[in-house]
């Protein structure tokens, strides 16, 4: 059987990025079981309300919701348990101390297979205000509004 190549996204948090501004991301690995990998497989997870901490110098997922393996047996998984991701050690330190600093906090913003490897892209991210959200939809707009005039102005 030939070995997966390029990235299959699983699942992508659209929330995170209009509810925070990132600010820097990361790729990491991630623990999992095997039922956990053949649910992932099967293309179900949620990253809606998972966050990211870093306790006694590891990196923890904690929150993310992925569904137990429908065909799986007393060995299946617990769907919203923590599960440890695999950084460098400077990335790890780095976080640290982004996040002791006050403001930022780790959010995964997306779930996928890189080269048949599960990997989860962590955002450290300040969380916006009403007001931010609101103009950042209005930026959104206003851009979709040039593209579509510009679009029927080539015809």
């Amino acid at each position: 059987m030939p070995r997966e190549t390029g990235r299959t996204v699983i699942a992508q948090n659209k929330r995170a990025r209009h509810d925070y501004h990132i600010e820097d991301t990361f790729e990491a690995g991630i623990v999992l079981q095997g039922t956990e990998v053949k649910s992932l497989r099967a293309g179900r997870a949620s990253l809606a309300d998972g966050y990211a901490t870093v306790k006694d110098g590891e990196v923890w997922l904690i929150n993310v919701h992925i569904p137990e393996y429908s065909h799986g047996n007393w060995t299946n998984h617990a769907a919203r348990r923590t599960r440890k991701l695999l950084l460098h050690r400077k990335e790890i330190g780095k976080l640290q101390v982004k996040t002791k600093e006050g403001g930022l906090t780790m959010v995964p913003l997306s779930l996928y297979f890189k080269e048949g490897k599960a990997k989860v892209e962590i955002g450290l991210a300040r969380g916006k205000k009403d007001w931010d959200k609101r103009q950042t939809l209005a930026e959104n707009q206003a851009k979709r509004e040039m593209a579509r005039v510009l679009r029927y102005r080539n015809r």
